[in-house]
């Protein structure tokens, strides 16, 4: 127990530098893929054949390929068609991409969700399609799908750790480091598996109470 605590005195300043590049990387890659993902979602809901035939390609197309091949794409082949981007942008960018093909199916669902009539109801008073979402259903669509949201940032945070594949030093890589430079594994592994733990921790509790709050609605 005291070479356990000794050794983690001396590796989780090297560790917590990680743990900060995971949480820059979730939190960018949040940002990103909710934003992409209500835009797939509106371009679904639309009723415009086109616009709705697109955002259903990329969506599918983007869940049938592997995250990694994603990061992997934007931080090796971007380069040759003239399109360089550091390590932590492509993982932000790969990442965003790829969990905003499910957030685009979460936030689809939770605005066919809203009954049909209040849609109706709306547009006899002379809203357009626009001021209907942003007034009507997407207020009430946002309630629905915050527990599952809760989940995908759950995901997305343990999923950072694929950006350790195009070089990004976050959590993973830099507990790897450490062990195969120390052979200290078990202190090592130990201490990222607690990390990501007490990340994790806070949002399992924030979904369990939306989900209370929200679930049964």
């Amino acid at each position: 127990m005291q070479g356990f605590l000794k050794d983690s005195i001396e590796f989780l300043p090297i560790l917590l530098q990680g743990l900060r590049l995971t949480l820059i990387v979730t939190a960018g890659s949040l940002v990103l893929s909710t934003a992409l993902g209500l835009l797939w979602a509106l371009m679904r809901v639309s009723g415009v054949p086109v616009l709705a035939g697109i955002a259903k390609t990329f969506v599918n197309t983007i869940r049938g390929i592997p995250i990694i091949v994603q990061l992997f794409y934007i931080y090796f082949v971007l380069p040759d068609l003239g399109i360089s981007l550091t390590a932590v942008q492509a993982a932000i960018i790969g990442l965003g991409i790829a969990y905003s093909a499910y957030q685009s199916e979460n936030f689809r669902a939770g605005i066919e969700a809203i009954d049909r009539g209040q849609v109706e109801a709306a547009q006899t008073i002379g809203m357009g399609w626009g001021l209907t979402m942003r007034r009507v259903i997407l207020p009430q669509a946002f309630k629905i799908v915050l527990p599952p949201y809760g989940n995908i940032m759950i995901m997305m945070l343990k999923d950072s750790s694929q950006a350790s594949t195009i070089t990004v030093a976050e959590l993973a890589l830099q507990g790897k480091l450490i062990a195969s430079s120390t052979f200290q594994n078990t202190t090592v592994f130990t201490l990222v598996a607690l990390l990501y733990l007490c990340m994790s921790i806070p949002l399992i509790l924030l979904v369990g109470h939306l989900e209370r709050r929200f679930g049964r609605r």
